[in-house]
């Protein structure tokens, strides 16, 4: 049970940045019984526990005390909690842009809960839909050390290498798409597939699913169309990498802790 006094996190964003107080002790989502900045009814896309999910019409510019920061940015600043809340945010603000008539028979949808909709006319119920992608870290040992398979990939933004990666197709399995996406971009053959982990990715809607793998055999052809470069690194050569907030960095991190937990033992 809710009253108008009830404390709300305010998840406010405007075309993927995301509205926070700035203050001596950091950063972090608004909290209040009344929303930060003043709104109109359709801003308000649903509530998700004790978070209200706001799409901004337009960033939020000369308010004292706050600002309009990218949400990937905030990872580093943001309470775990209120990022994965800004996430989530960003992935219904989107779903709700993308399925405002049935794609059934064109009418209206409305919020029917407060993650799912419901035609006005034909009664079709849709829910947020996530893109499933594969990330997985290729490793190899030769005779003077083990190496790790970095790629960089056309639509980076910066310098940076990360790991061979992609969407999930129909009817295939994670782990038949871990293998096809490392055959594909890189030519290169892989055994001994094994699950990491997981992470939601609101860039736009995604979940990414990390996998370890170790190179059985090929030599490195790139897929053009998707990587630029491509290469063989040892845990004290590596090129510039994903920043902390990807599962790339998580899966590359594991994998350099491993390294000098290794060389402690010798």
């Amino acid at each position: 049970m809710t009253t108008e006094s009830q404390q709300w996190i305010w998840a406010c964003l405007c075309s993927g940045d995301v509205l926070v107080c700035v203050g001596p002790e950091g950063i972090s989502l608004p909290v209040g019984s009344e929303p930060p900045v003043a709104l109109q009814p359709w801003n308000i896309v649903t509530t998700i526990a004790d978070c209200k999910v706001v799409r901004l019409d337009r960033p939020v510019v000369d308010v004292a005390g706050m600002e309009m920061r990218g949400l990937r940015s905030t990872f580093s600043h943001l309470s775990g909690h209120e990022y994965a809340l800004a996430g989530k945010a960003a992935e219904l603000i989107y779903w709700d842009a993308n399925t405002r008539y049935c794609g059934c028979c064109g009418a209206p949808m409305r919020m029917h809960t407060e993650i799912s909709k419901r035609c006005t006319e034909c009664g079709k119920e849709v829910w947020p839909q996530l893109a499933t992608a594969v990330i997985v870290r290729v490793t190899r040992q030769t005779d003077a050390a083990e190496e790790i398979l970095l790629v960089r990939a056309n639509n980076f933004r910066g310098p940076h290498y990360g790991l061979v990666a992609g969407f999930v197709e129909t009817g295939e399995t994670l782990e038949q798409a871990v293998r096809r996406e490392v055959s594909e971009e890189t030519g290169l053959e892989i055994s001994d597939i094994r699950y990491f982990g997981s992470q939601p990715w609101p860039f736009p809607c995604g979940l990414m699913v990390g996998f370890t793998a170790r190179y059985a055999s090929g030599t490195i052809h790139l897929q053009r169309s998707e990587l630029r470069d491509a290469g063989w690194f040892t845990a004290d050569h590596l090129p510039a990498i994903p920043d902390k907030a990807s599962i790339a960095r998580q899966l590359i991190d594991s994998w350099l802790e491993e390294k000098l937990s290794f060389y402690k033992i010798l």
